[in-house]
């Protein structure tokens, strides 16, 4: 930490029920030099990956869909998302854990993956940074069914999509998860698939 604008930065647990969720205190300089004491929670869960899967020559992408309670209590009805295969670090590199997450996940056991992005997806109240991928797919890598760890009680749908087909999918609504927007989009400006 090497910002000479903040200091004293105290830290208090609120709950390490599911992760850890931390009361930070610290004191941090204005512009005009005089020093004011401010306050954030910082919700921690760890760092983690997220892959899109693309087949140039079919055209399409693989994608997850399962239930995600925080949306389900702000708006969305159902609580399904469409996301694209991710998952914790869980002490792995980002790439052995988005491998080790789309065998998993999607049932495809890949080797080549590419890493596009990093990124803080809600910096002002999760530490967590992502690690972005793509990786191409065929058919000769499917090794299972995919549908998540039963002892992470995931229940994983998987979909494949035409390329054009997740794009407007981001249009309409039906995509609304962050990673997967952004990997679509690098997907589609870089020619990865034709749509």
């Amino acid at each position: 930490m090497k910002n000479p604008k903040i200091k004293n930065i105290r830290k208090e647990l609120l709950s390490d029920n599911w992760y850890t969720l931390n009361k930070y205190t610290f004191d941090y300089q204005k512009e005009d030099g005089t020093w004011e004491e401010q306050h954030r929670e910082a919700y921690d869960r760890g760092n983690g990956a997220g892959i899109l899967l693309y087949n140039k020559k079919k055209g399409t992408v693989i994608l997850t869909k399962q239930f995600r309670m925080p949306t389900y209590v702000n708006g969305n009805d159902n609580g399904m998302m469409i996301e694209v295969c991710a998952g914790l670090l869980d002490g792995d590199n980002p790439e052995d854990c988005i491998r080790k997450e789309t065998e998993e996940e999607t049932g495809y056991k890949i080797a080549d993956v590419e890493r596009v992005f990093e990124t803080y997806m809600s910096p002002g109240s999760v530490t967590e940074i992502l690690y972005l991928f793509v990786g191409a797919y065929e058919e000769k890598m499917k090794v299972g069914d995919g549908g998540g760890a039963i002892d992470e009680t995931e229940n994983i749908e998987v979909l494949e999509y035409p390329m054009a087909t997740a794009i407007r999918m981001i249009a309409s609504g039906e995509i609304k998860d962050a990673k997967t927007i952004l990997l679509l989009q690098y997907a589609q400006i870089h020619g990865l698939v034709s749509n």
